[in-house]
């Protein structure tokens, strides 16, 4: 088996030979001990060229798969054993059993004998009382090994009496035992890993006298999995002690996680307004209006921070979608608040907003596009909450003083991908056309990030980034607008679905003024200082992985 590059080559007979070795050894575990095989696991690992996280990564391939090449006297009962006399590798024992365990772990997804299950607990279980008793291994190594080897109070029994006898003696023994071990691990702050051995054997003689004394440390998280564990009435005097100590975010999840809303019902009315106050204070109303759940007295709270923010046109735009009715005060808040002037298109004079998602459409701003000395440029994704998950730019905007071109990148991207292409490179590359941005890099990483193969967002020519022209960052672009335009941007309209179709008009209208904008504010700042913004101009290189 081919060791996927974890073995550093050299020209020495030495290293040959080790290669020679590992090869054949992994190919065949049959003869291999246990020993010899963390041996060679230790070399593969000193040896190799890549970083820990990678080797890491990489050796718990190469474990997966030759725990399919007849280890004896099984698999299971394999890494057991590698785990027994890890602690003679001393500096890597900790991390050679994360690697053993998660590879075992993946291994018996398609299942194992079980006589070597079998044996592999009975082994699993001596590893148990090693640790325990301080030989090798820490405590997160042993909750794994009780997890992926499924040791019971039987198997702790047997190991501790008498193995080929199956009665009550050994299981009180067994529970004896666990028990002052879990009691030393509160006395010592473990609390995490006590809650996961009474979890794991069962045991619920711990009761909220536990419980608080967990609160007390603000092991919160332990306190959390205990009490979900013993249930409801636990969970009730979790939510009150949160409620008590004023942590109103923590008793709201728990309630919400829980299914305690009837239980609670001021406190998770509150803790939905303190959610929905949050996301709506950062910007992010499309998740404020969904944490509502349509709830409408939820919806009526949202549409009110809306108001008190100064943003009407997000408030009128709630009651219509969801069809709130009775907000008369609302007209005289309105009246009250001090209303916050937002940039209008038509301020401008423009001839038109195109948008654009086809071949044709394409070639003519392409054409419009590539005859003016100066465009602003900007692109829009819908937003991503999810861990993990990458936006994908759905729309760019282009912008000359008097037209806006939107092109539908995801539509163009699916029907024409060479034309699209094509065009943006002549763009991009020109050298007669001024691009400007705001905060480009972003954009170009985003751009590049989600059209891999395309050439076109990967190079650009006679860029101006309109951040570096102004010494205050403070407030992005709508600030900079406000204090150059005498109007801000209605950034209420930012993070929506910007992959719906059609756009709504108040969608268009955001997108083309994001772009537009910057163009006006560069004829002032030129107008100020007719040579100073040549200084910034710059070819900007996105890198391969969207690292510009």
């Amino acid at each position: 088996m081919a060791l996927d590059g974890n073995i550093q080559e050299h020209n020495s007979d030495a290293a040959h030979q080790l290669l020679t070795m590992c090869t054949h050894s992994y190919f065949d575990l049959t003869h291999v001990s246990p020993v010899v095989f963390l041996y060679l696991l230790k070399e593969c690992y000193v040896r190799g060229k890549c970083k820990a996280t990678m080797k890491f990564r990489s050796l718990q391939q190469t474990v997966h798969q030759v725990l399919y090449n007849a280890p004896r006297p099984g698999p299971a009962i394999f890494v057991a054993r590698c785990l027994l006399v890890l602690p003679i590798f001393e500096s890597h024992c900790e991390g050679f059993s994360h690697l053993l365990i998660s590879a075992l772990r993946r291994f018996l997804i398609n299942g194992t004998t079980k006589e070597d299950m079998l044996e592999a607990k009975f082994l699993a279980s001596k590893l148990f009382l090693n640790t325990v008793g301080g030989i090798g291994h820490d405590e997160r190594i042993l909750i794994k090994i009780l997890e992926v080897f499924d040791v019971k109070l039987e198997d702790i029994g047997k190991v501790i009496c008498n193995p080929d006898v199956k009665d009550e003696n050994n299981l009180n023994a067994a529970k004896e035992f666990i028990k002052q071990y879990i009691l030393n691990l509160v006395e010592s702050k473990s609390y995490m890993t006590a809650v996961t051995l009474l979890e794991h054997f069962g045991f619920c003689q711990f009761g909220e006298a536990f419980l608080l004394k967990m609160m007390e440390h603000k092991e919160y998280t332990a306190a959390e999995k205990w009490a979900a564990f013993m249930g409801k009435p636990m969970l009730c005097v979790l939510v009150q002690e949160y409620l008590d100590r004023s942590m109103l975010k923590n008793a709201y999840n728990v309630i919400r996680n829980n299914s305690l809303k009837d239980e609670f019902p001021e406190a998770y009315h509150k803790g939905k307004e303190s959610s929905i106050k949050k996301f709506a204070e950062k910007g992010l109303w499309d998740i404020a209006e969904e944490r509502t759940n349509k709830n409408k007295q939820h919806l009526e709270y949202l549409v009110y921070l809306a108001m008190e923010a100064g943003y009407f046109e997000k408030a009128e735009e709630l009651r219509e979608r969801h069809a709130l009715e009775g907000f008369a005060n609302l007209d005289e808040l309105q009246a009250s608040l001090p209303k916050t002037r937002f940039f209008d298109l038509n301020e401008l004079a423009l001839d038109g907003i195109k948008w654009v998602d086809d071949v044709s459409g394409l070639r003519d701003a392409t054409c419009h596009i590539e005859g003016c000395k100066v465009i602003g440029i900007d692109c829009e994704w819908k937003p991503v909450y999810e861990k993990g998950k990458k936006p994908k730019v759905s729309i760019i905007q282009i912008a000359s003083e008097k037209m806006v071109h939107i092109l539908d990148l995801i539509k163009l991207f699916e029907d024409v991908p060479e034309v699209l292409d094509n065009c943006l490179t002549r763009i991009f590359r020109s050298s007669k056309v001024l691009k400007l941005g705001y905060n480009f890099q972003c954009d170009a990483k985003q751009l590049a990030r989600s059209y891999e193969s395309l050439e076109c967002f990967k190079h650009y020519e006679m860029l101006l980034d309109i951040q570096n022209l102004f010494n205050e960052p403070r407030g992005g672009l709508s600030g900079l607008t406000k204090k150059i335009l005498g109007a801000e941007l209605n950034k209420t309209r930012r993070n929506s679905d910007w992959e719906q179709r059609p756009l709504t008009p108040n969608q268009l209208e955001y997108a083309a003024l994001d772009a537009v904008v910057l163009i006006h504010i560069f004829a002032h700042f030129r107008g100020q200082s007719p040579q100073g913004w040549k200084a910034h101009i710059l070819i900007l290189e996105v890198l391969d992985q969207g690292t510009a």
